[in-house]
């Protein structure tokens, strides 16, 4: 395992959509043991591949439900919503509320390219949808609605 950079804001990668993995093998398992070694010394709740200059669908989220691995990851059903605070290993000394759902059921592959379901809530679902949105190219700051330094 290696510590990668975290890419900052505004470098344009971190405005790309990603492409879906297609090959689960030792590569993506080295970019996912990186990413979460990366996560952990930054002290993050969570990490997407364009994030250390990779544009594939991969992300890791760890919270206090656990530690998940999400490839090519879906959100297939819905409820609720909460607003709260975000902040971002990208976006460094910012910080700002945003709006997102409450509860999600996200469909992903884990590193083997089998399908798992995962139903989560509150800051684990917020962790994800982060994650996820930066698979598609966008950042918190365009969601939050008063975003200001720390």
């Amino acid at each position: 395992m290696a510590k990668r950079i975290i890419v900052q804001s505004p470098d344009p990668i971190l405005f790309k959509k990603c492409r879906p993995v297609e090959v689960f093998d030792e590569r993506l398992h080295t970019l996912l043991d990186d990413m979460k070694e990366t996560l952990d010394d930054a002290d993050g709740a969570g990490l997407a591949a364009p994030q250390v200059a990779v544009l594939k669908r991969a992300c890791v989220v760890k919270t206090e439900d656990g530690y998940f691995e999400l490839i090519n990851p879906e959100i297939k059903s819905h409820s609720g919503e909460q607003t709260g605070i975000e902040g971002c290993l990208s976006v460094k000394d910012k910080y700002g509320n945003v709006t997102r759902f409450d509860k999600i059921t996200v469909i992903a592959q884990d590193r083997f390219g089998k399908k798992k379901r995962y139903r989560v809530d509150g800051f684990t679902s917020r962790a994800f949808q982060h994650e996820m949105d930066h698979l598609d190219g966008v950042l918190y700051t365009s969601k939050c609605t008063d975003l200001r330094d720390e």
